[in-house]
């Protein structure tokens, strides 16, 4: 079986030519990394590294500014729950598998953890089911986490539920973590909001949605559209409805500020996904918000 951590590797060497990895790096240190008065190294800055942690004396002397690295005080634990209903097995907005997605999100975000020697673990399934692999700071390890998601999230799951996830989660952990939820464009019913809200009190989170294919986009056209959790076919004359398409872009729209307004009140951050090249750059958006919201 390809290797899934090789893929999410070799995204991030794509976007290297735009800095965009150092300022992934950056970002997840600022975001996540305490510190101890134990002075470890130096290293070039990064965007995202606090200005205080410069030390101007290597500067002047290497000409470039140097940033100071402590030991850290404690690893961190990255939580990712994973959505792995057959919801997920559908393609995203932009075409391709939201599986696809959903595993080089968590790729990206899990990779960054453990090259800073933090825990990545994961908690996914669907309603039937619950899955659960301890935290570890390996890519052997990563590896494992990744694969998982991508075997476990077929048309043959069954039917995605959240709440059995976060059911999960507030039951086992008592420690506080970094939980980030990879979730399909989904409305959350009251027991999510309150599993939530709870969870938010004991836990850092991060949201990402992976959005749903519009399916009255003129580039299904002339595909065969239907709806994974029943096998329903969405018939040809239904998705060329002008009408159809304006009441399903306002209903998407609704639904994601709603979504949105509920984050922002629980101090979640969130990003939306629709195609992997995307992936990279809203990981970093992600981690940019969380930041800034925490200060």
């Amino acid at each position: 079986m390809p290797s899934l951590l090789r893929k999410v590797k070799s995204k991030l060497s794509i976007h290297a030519h735009r800095r965009v990895s150092a300022l992934l790096e950056g970002e997840y240190s600022s975001l996540l990394h305490g510190r101890s008065v134990e002075f470890d190294d130096l290293r070039h800055y990064v965007p995202g590294d606090e200005l205080t942690d410069i030390d101007w004396k290597a500067t002047a002397r290497m000409g470039t500014p140097m940033t100071r690295r402590y030991v850290a005080t404690r690893k961190h634990t990255i939580m990712f729950v994973a959505d792995t209903g057959r919801d997920m097995a559908a393609i995203s907005a932009a075409g391709e598998t939201k599986a696809d997605i959903a595993v080089l999100a968590a790729g990206v975000l899990g990779y960054l953890a453990t090259r800073h020697g933090d825990l990545v673990g994961l908690i996914a399934g669907d309603s039937g089911h619950t899955g659960f692999r301890r935290a570890a700071s390996t890519d052997g390890h990563l590896e494992g986490v990744l694969q998982f998601i991508h075997a476990a999230t077929t048309l043959d799951s069954r039917p995605s539920d959240l709440t059995t996830q976060l059911s999960y989660l507030a039951r086992r952990f008592r420690r506080r973590m970094i939980v980030v939820v990879v979730s399909d464009d989904r409305r959350l019913g009251d027991t999510e909001t309150a599993l939530l809200q709870r969870l938010a009190v004991q836990h850092e989170i991060l949201w990402i949605t992976i959005c749903d294919a519009d399916p009255t986009s003129g580039e299904l056209a002339s595909a065969t559209v239907f709806e994974v959790a029943d096998g329903a076919r969405l018939p040809a004359f239904l998705r060329s409805s002008h009408g159809l398409a304006h009441e399903y872009a306002e209903r998407v729209a609704a639904d994601a500020r709603a979504i949105g307004d509920l984050f922002d009140r629980l101090g979640i951050t969130t990003t939306r996904i629709e195609r992997e090249a995307d992936v990279v750059p809203a990981v970093l958006r992600l981690l940019v918000e969380h930041r800034r919201a925490r200060r």
